[in-house]
């Protein structure tokens, strides 16, 4: 069972009650608010005697004086065999107003304590506490995971609208609702009994008989000790009962005094449970302290955003799913193929993959991982693995290495698949653990494990081919992603290089149209983006997106590419004859493992050719003017120097710290941009000593070379690439 279940089926089953809950919470939240708001105040050296007679020469026949959490003085007393209850101003004992707890406040109150059902509505309050404290941590445990740890549990919010919503409001609520749970625990057990609040025993004492009359309630020496603002209780003693007691309690004790000596007759502390239970009630009501309160209660009147938006993200993420046809029995299919996806976009692959049989002519069976066995009929069995987080199993696929453990081995080959992200050192390595499992049981396979990063199409593809050899036959895999709903983006400027070799580029820029709540709450429009993310552009004619690595921000106010124009190629072919004021489609996919979300160490940018253009956008955001430097490659700076005068305003601007550049088609020109590094050696060392990340951008065998050069210039003080890939602090985005 791992946290994500959890969270998931916890927020579905009790996230109705946890709304009620927040929502009655939160208006519980504002009586301490208002209650404090509206006591009289109250002298802080005022003593209680005082207090006594004032009180007693407005009202007659007193019984009571309690002085609530909020500071109110309320009198209890009886006129003409009625009993009243009263708020008083201490500062001279006047009846301010009857003392009337709302009805509707009352109701509130009972809704949220027991559900309006007496003690067995406390018992379910108890149990759904307990829901929502596993609910409350394991949704902290995967905020932390998704953020990338502790440290950074207040960073910078991405995704859509709703996900948004979602981490926000989560932020707000879990460390609330994980204590308001466990008080709501500890205040269960104490109606019940289970757990004391107070002493065990009161002393056993009387006043002393006799026809002394009472002493007046002033001038009894320990009230005259005390302060009002100490006062929990003040209980006058009974005319009809001689032996009665004045009885005063605190926060630090309760006192008994005769009533005609003014001797006081015993003294109890308050037991260490009674001040633990206090401390509860205050955390868990808010009673007493209403900036807790306020607290309280935004956290109680967050809880439906942030179980509605939950349930649109588990809603979204089911639909994700595709349907698979021609979806045959498993005892009777010939091909198998089962598949581990934490948000359905492997099920796409899986369709392609089915449906490529199927018109082979071969009977498929599809489902998830969770399900695996091998039928009589199967020949084939593919596993489709996506890796979630720090490498762990997709939700529903969390017991599925048990359940291969269990399954008798046959002749049938298992090969597997692997998707995942390589910016993260835990690449395929679900994929890997599924692998290895198989292996360890004695499991053949057609082909070697193979990792498909970012859900690559072409990789696929190749894949696909060396598959159809190892059958021996025909097979075309015909994978379209599933593409996003697309913006509408107009190009505002270009700026045009002629490049060498016949390949010119241009920086494009675009804006997006405004958008209202409704489209933001619907998800259309463009996301919140940082630079380092992708536009994903759906050419004319074509379903299949190309993707751009973005030189700026949602916070620069419009998008901005940098595209080289390839031989024959569709996108960039069209993207390049585009004029100001015309239009594309696109939309954005995140990039979480290249961003550099808001660093404050220092940075090191290393990027060839259009490579830079995501360098560029973090120089153009680094408002906090974080050390960035910035070592950038290409061929002649007459004919391809792309962000050349930006990078010189940003370095008189002290967004960029320093620039060092390589053209390698010019003499003197420097040559690539691993030679900047070697020439720069001494510094890098510095700079990686003192904590700095590096981004790294442009073609993979120019990030095996940084890959090498670096590992070369880090072996003098014991480091290595990844070894800082392994600590976050290194990533690629290649291509």
């Amino acid at each position: 069972m791992t946290w994500r279940l959890v969270h998931r089926w916890l927020g579905l089953v009790a996230g109705g009650v946890a709304m009620v809950l927040g929502v009655t919470g939160a208006i519980l939240a504002w009586n301490p608010v208002r209650d404090t708001w509206q006591a009289a105040p109250t002298p802080a050296d005022l003593p209680v005697s005082v207090l006594v007679e004032r009180v007693s020469a407005a009202i007659p026949a007193v019984e009571e004086i309690r002085r609530l959490p909020a500071g109110e003085l309320v009198v209890y007393s009886f006129d003409a065999g009625e009993a009243r209850a009263q708020v008083v101003d201490p500062a001279d004992g006047r009846v301010l107003r009857d003392y009337r707890p709302s009805p509707v406040s009352r109701w509130v109150k009972n809704l949220h304590r027991s559900f309006l059902l007496g003690d067995a509505g406390r018992l379910a309050a108890a149990g759904f506490a307990l829901a929502m404290l596993l609910l409350s941590v394991a949704g902290l445990m995967l905020l932390v995971r998704r953020l990338g740890g502790w440290h950074r549990l207040l960073a910078p919010v991405r995704g859509s609208l709703v996900q948004r919503i979602h981490v926000v409001t989560g932020r707000v609520v879990l460390v609330v609702l994980c204590l308001s749970s466990l008080t709501a625990l500890y205040m269960s057990a104490a109606t019940f009994g289970l757990i004391p609040t107070e002493a065990d025993d009161e002393p056993d004492v009387v006043s002393a008989a006799g026809r002394q009359a009472d002493l007046p309630g002033g001038q009894l020496p320990l009230l005259q000790g005390l302060r009002v603002q100490d006062l929990r209780k003040l209980s006058f003693p009974a005319g009809a009962d001689p032996e009665d007691t004045w009885t005063v309690a605190t926060a630090h004790g309760q006192g008994w005094i005769d009533r005609r000596s003014g001797q006081t007759l015993a003294w109890q502390d308050a037991a260490v449970v009674q001040h633990i239970y206090d401390w509860i009630m205050l955390l868990h009501t808010g009673q007493g302290v209403w900036a807790w309160a306020l607290v309280l209660g935004v956290a109680g009147a967050s809880i439906p955003l942030f179980w509605g938006s939950g349930l649109i993200l588990w809603w979204q993420a089911r639909h994700r799913t595709p349907r698979i046809v021609d979806n045959s029995a498993l005892p009777q299919a010939d091909v198998l193929i089962f598949v581990a996806s934490e948000n359905g976009t492997t099920w796409g692959f899986a369709q392609a993959l089915h449906a490529a049989f199927v018109r082979n002519g071969h009977r498929v069976h599809s489902s998830g991982l969770e399900h695996f066995r091998a039928g009589a009929a199967a020949r084939q069995i593919f596993v489709l693995a996506a890796t979630y987080g720090d490498g762990q199993a997709p939700a529903h696929a969390a017991l599925a290495l048990a359940r291969i453990a269990r399954q008798p081995v046959t002749a049938a080959p298992v090969t597997v698949l692997g998707f995942g992200d390589r910016q993260f050192p835990a690449f395929c390595a679900y994929a890997e653990a599924v692998d290895q499992a198989l292996r360890t049981e004695g499991w053949a396979r057609l082909l070697p494990l193979e990792g498909i990063h970012q859900q690559s199409a072409q990789q696929f593809a190749r894949w696909g081919e060396a598959l159809a050899q190892a059958l021996g036959e025909h097979l075309v895999l015909d994978y379209r992603p599933r593409v996003p709903p697309s913006t509408a983006l107009k190009l505002v400027s270009r700026q045009d290089y002629p490049g060498s070799a016949g390949e010119p580029t241009t920086i494009l820029r675009f804006v997006w149209p405004a958008r209202g709540w409704k489209d933001r709450l619907a998800g259309r429009g463009l996301p919140r983006f940082v630079a380092g993310d992708l536009l994903g552009v759906l050419p004319p004619g074509s379903s299949v997106p190309r993707y751009y690595s973005l030189a700026s921000g949602y916070r620069d106010g419009f998008v901005e590419i940098c595209v080289r124009k390839q031989p024959g190629g569709v996108c960039s072919g069209h993207l390049h004859g585009l004029k100001a004021g015309e239009y594309i489609q696109a939309f954005i996919q995140a990039n979480p493992g290249f961003a550099l979300d808001g660093a404050r160490r220092p940075v090191m940018l290393i990027g060839a050719g259009t490579g830079v253009a995501p360098l560029a956008g973090f120089i153009r955001g680094n408002v906090r003017r974080t050390p960035m430097h910035l070592y950038y490659g290409t061929r002649d700076p007459a004919l391809d120097f792309y962000f050349g005068p930006e990078f010189q305003g940003w370095l008189g601007e002290r967004r960029l710290a320093s620039l060092h550049t390589a053209f390698s088609r010019t003499p003197d020109g420097g040559g690539y941009v691993q030679d900047t590094l070697r020439r720069d050696a001494a510094r890098l060392r510095e700079l990686i000593s003192q904590g700095a990340i590096v981004r790294v951008c442009g073609s993979r065998p120019m990030a095996q070379g940084v890959t090498q050069v670096l590992d070369g210039i880090l072996g003098a003080i014991d480091l290595s690439v990844q070894q800082l890939k392994a600590r976050g602090r290194y990533a690629e985005d290649i291509f």
